[in-house]
């Protein structure tokens, strides 16, 4: 059996990455753990999640592109994160779902089923996420 436990999320700063997950996007944090100036390790968890990410310094402008953030209810977790100061994008959803080959509608799915709506934000970097929906109740 293998699980992903964590993975690498470059980032310029480090403290403003960190107040952006832990204040904003409501990730948990783990470890804030320095040994030296020069090493320092950072874990997240989105609240949830069995997987998180670790903050990386990193000067290049290489960044992550869709990390994916399931959800039950699409709609509640983007009010959330932008009553906390997030610019989350308008909610979309493949159209036509049946036959989906790269088309899109503005708002949720009206039928709410799963992997069909969708969200995104980036964080002060440039790294971005989606919300997806799946197992709405």
């Amino acid at each position: 059996m293998l699980t992903l436990e964590a993975g690498p999320l470059p980032v310029s700063d480090i403290d403003r990455a960190l107040a952006f997950y832990t204040e904003q996007a409501g990730f948990n944090l783990d470890v804030d753990y320095r040994l030296s100036p020069a090493f320092r390790v950072v874990q997240l968890t989105p609240p949830g999640s069995a997987c998180s990410v670790q903050l990386v310094a990193a000067a290049s402008s290489d960044r992550v592109r869709n990390l994916y953030l399931v959800t039950d209810d699409l709609e509640a977790e983007r009010r959330k994160l932008i009553s906390r100061g997030v610019a989350v994008g308008k909610m979309r959803h493949k159209s036509p779902v049946e036959a989906w080959a790269g088309g899109w509608s503005e708002g949720l799915d009206p039928q709410r089923r799963d992997y069909a709506s969708f969200a995104h934000f980036a964080d002060p970097d440039g790294n971005t996420w989606t919300l997806q929906e799946r197992g709405h109740v």
